[in-house]
């Protein structure tokens, strides 16, 4: 079965799971054996994801080094998105940078690392508040006429930096934190998106895996989870116990709750695509399942309500 969907004005066909990358970032989540994500990123070629993100950033530049290697003989079956905006350097400093000449330099440094010749999606990873949007825009520009990007977008841009860029340059997607229970970008982001066709791709839709349903609310961690308050104490405990109470409407669809969470998160009209942190071939099959789960609209606000009656952002679903 065909699951591709058009990325909003980018034009770019993709598969509405797309495989992330972060995970390749040492300093956020640990060192990985890298065999282990080669044969990840190549299990997701097979059971029908298309849609690969990386960026410069993640362990600077690893991730995009091993994406290269694992997909390699596969770049007419795929689409590739990549960052940039850390200037980062071999003894560790970084700092912001999306002037023009560092957008170049920076793109040229993508292409290499993923052994490829042009980028599908090329993105802003922020917002820099000292390089102007024109600049920024007008290498993004010369880039595309070159052929080395076939369309770009910004990540982590709030609504109204969003509407500023796209004055200098035809931003054509976003990549928003999003997930159901951290909904605060439905009241002002997502609208202006839908209404613009703006291609929404939204990256931790598992809320770091607190939605995966695997967790009892009892584990620590060791990794950027462990000062973030939805991971500890009694709150760590009841909202994984809202997401365990997912299971019987999950059951009753014959798929897991990462399935379920990911079919209802992508049932916004505003999001095209959801970015799944992957780090072994048996998380990817789970997550490419969700393609195939169709929910009704009381399924849906079941979801939204069970999630959100205590912690959500959004619309209050009492």
């Amino acid at each position: 079965m065909d699951t591709r969907i058009t990325l909003g004005r980018s034009g770019l066909s993709v598969s509405p799971i797309c495989y992330g990358s972060w995970q390749l970032s040492p300093r956020f989540w640990g060192a990985g054996p890298e065999e282990e994500f080669i044969a990840a990123m190549r299990r997701a070629v097979e059971v029908g994801i298309t849609f690969f993100d990386t960026a410069d950033a993640y362990g600077d530049g690893l991730s995009e080094t091993v994406m290269g290697k694992a997909l390699q003989g596969m770049r007419d079956r795929v689409v590739i998105a990549t960052k940039a905006y850390h200037h980062f350097f071999p003894d560790g400093r970084r700092y912001p940078d999306l002037s023009g000449a560092y957008l170049i330099e920076a793109c040229e440094a993508s292409l290499r690392r993923l052994r490829t010749d042009y980028l599908d999606l090329y993105q802003c990873h922020a917002f820099d508040p000292i390089t102007p949007l024109e600049e920024t825009a007008a290498a993004l520009e010369r880039l595309k006429e070159q052929g080395k990007i076939r369309a770009y977008g910004v990540s982590n841009f709030s609504a109204a930096q969003l509407r500023l860029a796209r004055q200098y340059g035809d931003f054509a997607t976003i990549q928003p934190d999003y997930d159901l229970l951290n909904t605060h970008i439905e009241a002002d982001l997502l609208p202006y998106c839908r209404a613009e066709n703006i291609g929404v791709l939204v990256y931790s839709p598992l809320h770091r895996g607190l939605l995966t349903g695997k967790y009892t609310g009892a584990e620590t961690f060791s990794d950027l989870r462990k000062n973030n308050p939805d991971f500890q104490g009694e709150r760590f405990t009841d909202l994984a116990a809202r997401v365990a109470g997912l299971r019987p409407l999950a059951e009753r669809h014959s798929c897991s709750i990462v399935q379920l969470v990911l079919a209802a998160t992508l049932m916004h009209t505003a999001v095209h695509v959801a970015i799944v942190g992957i780090k072994t071939a048996e998380q990817i099959e789970d997550a490419a399942g969700a393609m195939r789960v169709m929910l009704s609209r009381e399924e849906y606000y079941t979801v939204r309500r069970a999630l959100q009656q205590t912690y959500g952002m959004g619309f209050p679903f009492v």
